[in-house]
């Protein structure tokens, strides 16, 4: 983000801050992607991403007046969004918590053949594709809930390792060390499970009813292909220059990012024309 829009930002902070609420819209606005896709990274499904992408956003409503514009506002906005989602307890997976060794065993001893065709007369590329996004998402639940954070703000958002550093109370050396040996992990197990992005023997064609018997796909709920990518000149409002540290990026291209659901908007614009609107004003 340019010096002029951090200017232009900072004025619109001060406006909402002050009670102007649609300078709080356009401010809110510029930061529900970023806090929906970290959310939907660190949590595994669309539906709790959804829900603790308005936590978060509420809390950066109603704590607004607490920015003292000593970084920039993504960067406090990402301190916290991670604060929360490190610490999020509601989510699917937060009493079943995953691991490699679990998810490995499934993909080499599920029984995918022999099944009913249950794919309700859906496109099976389009199944895939879902089945795809979906698994590669869930698998980053095998990863402890920091790792997983250090490795969706170095992978996906790119950020410079002085400000993830910052973020997450650690060094930039240690923060580099950590994000490097995160995606190592997570390169060894696509390249030894996956066939969509790693050599393994693992295709999610061949497992789409296997996938739908274990409700781990729902034909009549298909949230990633339903969903518009963001355009790349949208994620570079959020992304930091990142050193290059290895050379496995080619393993992470299911890290794409999603507009946020038209739920999370509305429920922000509810907020706006509540009477709780005045906490903003007076926090």
């Amino acid at each position: 983000m340019s010096i002029k829009a951090n200017e232009d930002l900072g004025i619109l902070i001060d406006k909402a801050t002050a009670g102007d609420k649609e300078a709080l819209e356009t401010v809110i606005l510029s930061v529900q992607d970023l806090v929906f896709n970290l959310s939907l990274r660190m949590l595994g499904t669309f539906q709790d991403a959804e829900d603790a992408a308005q936590d978060i956003l509420l809390k950066i409503m109603t704590h607004l007046s607490s920015f003292r514009k000593e970084s920039t506002f993504t960067t406090w906005v990402f301190r916290i969004a991670t604060n929360h989602l490190i610490n999020y307890k509601k989510h699917m997976f937060a009493h079943a918590p995953l691991n490699f060794e679990f998810y490995g065993d499934d993909i080499k001893n599920g029984n995918i053949y022999d099944l009913p065709d249950l794919t309700q007369n859906v496109e099976k590329s389009i199944l895939a594709e879902e089945l795809k996004m979906s698994c590669t998402n869930v698998m980053l639940q095998c990863l402890d809930a920091e790792s997983r954070c250090i490795f969706v703000l170095g992978t996906m958002f790119k950020l410079d390792s002085r400000i993830a550093g910052d973020i997450l109370d650690m060094s930039p050396e240690a923060y580099r060390q950590r994000l490097s040996r995160v995606r190592r992990k997570v390169a060894d197990f696509l390249t030894d499970y996956c066939g969509e992005y790693g050599k393994g023997k693992c295709r999610c064609k061949e497992r789409l009813n296997y996938a739908i018997q274990s409700h781990r796909l729902n034909p009549a709920v298909l949230d990633y292909t339903g969903a518009s990518e963001l355009s790349e000149d949208k994620m570079m409002e959020f992304k930091n220059a990142m050193e290059d540290i290895d050379d496995l990026s080619e393993h992470f291209s299911f890290c794409k990012a999603y507009e946020s659901p038209a739920q999370i908007k509305q429920f922000f614009l509810n907020f706006l024309e509540s009477t709780t609107f005045s906490t903003v004003k007076n926090s």
